[in-house]
C-alpha cells in the first residue's frame, strides 16, 4: 500500500512538473535554439504577445538555416521598422489558426493562414508545405503546435 501511495505521489509530482514546464509557441521556439532568426523577426513584427496568446496556433517554423538561404540582405531588410508590414505578412503566412497535428493532414489539402492566403499541403514525397519540407512535425506547445520547415514560404504577392 505504501508503494502505491508513493507511486501516486510521484505521478502527481511529475504531472505538475510537466505542466509547469509547458511553454507557449514563442518560448518553445526560443528553447529549441534553432529559431533565433524567426524569434527576432517575430519580435520585430510585434507578434510576440499574439503568439504567446491563448491560440491555438499551428506554426510552420523556418529554421535559422532556412532564413540564411534567402538572398543576401533579405532578412536584414525585412527587420527594418519601415518593412514591418511586409515582415508581418510573411510571418503570419506561416501560421494557421487552430492546432493542426500531422495526423490531421491530407494530401493536397489547402489551409487558410492568419495572413489570409492559403498554403498547400502535399504528402506525396514526405510532408511539404508549399515548396518547404517539414523536417520535424508535432512539436507541442501549450497554445498550439510547431512544424519545423526547411524553407521560408512567401505569400503570393
Amino acid at each position: 500500500m505504501k508503494s502505491i501511495k508513493l507511486a501516486l505521489v510521484a505521478a502527481v509530482s511529475l504531472a505538475f512538473v510537466a505542466q509547469a514546464k509547458a511553454a507557449d509557441i514563442v518560448d518553445t521556439a526560443v528553447e529549441a535554439g534553432s529559431f533565433t532568426t524567426l524569434v527576432a523577426a517575430v519580435q520585430a513584427a510585434g507578434l510576440v504577445d499574439t503568439l504567446k496568446g491563448e491560440g491555438p496556433f499551428t506554426v510552420f517554423a523556418p529554421t535559422d538555416e532556412a532564413f540564411a538561404a534567402l538572398p543576401e540582405g533579405t532578412v536584414e531588410n525585412l527587420l527594418k521598422p519601415e518593412n514591418k508590414d511586409q515582415l508581418t505578412a510573411i510571418l503570419t503566412y506561416h501560421v494557421v489558426p487552430g492546432k493542426v497535428m500531422s495526423s490531421d493532414l491530407t494530401d493536397d489539402m489547402m489551409a487558410k493562414t492568419v495572413q489570409g492566403g492559403e498554403i498547400k499541403i502535399d504528402l506525396d514525397n514526405g510532408v511539404m508545405v508549399n515548396d518547404a519540407t517539414v523536417v520535424t512535425a508535432d512539436v507541442s506547445a501549450d497554445n498550439g503546435v510547431i512544424h519545423v520547415i526547411d524553407k521560408v514560404i512567401m505569400p503570393p504577392m
